[in-house]
């Protein structure tokens, strides 16, 4: 199977990076629009995986907003 020890480094220090960005900025998108209680919830989730909280985020908040 693909273990992580398996591949290069840079390539799991990238995946980390991509990750932990991807949930800051959900973190800090959802409280600028003043979605506080559900700031931590988005953060959290975006900091698990890639890319799917992102594309939910554009689909069930952002482009809900703009209708």
């Amino acid at each position: 199977m693909n273990d992580i020890s398996t591949q290069p480094v840079w390539l799991v220090v990238l995946l980390i990076l991509l990750v932990l960005t991807q949930g800051i900025f959900l973190f800090l998108d959802v409280r600028r629009k003043g979605l506080g209680k559900w700031a931590w919830f988005w953060g959290i989730w975006g900091s698990t995986t890639l890319p799917l909280p992102s594309l939910l985020y554009w689909l069930l908040v952002i482009r809900h907003r703009r209708r």
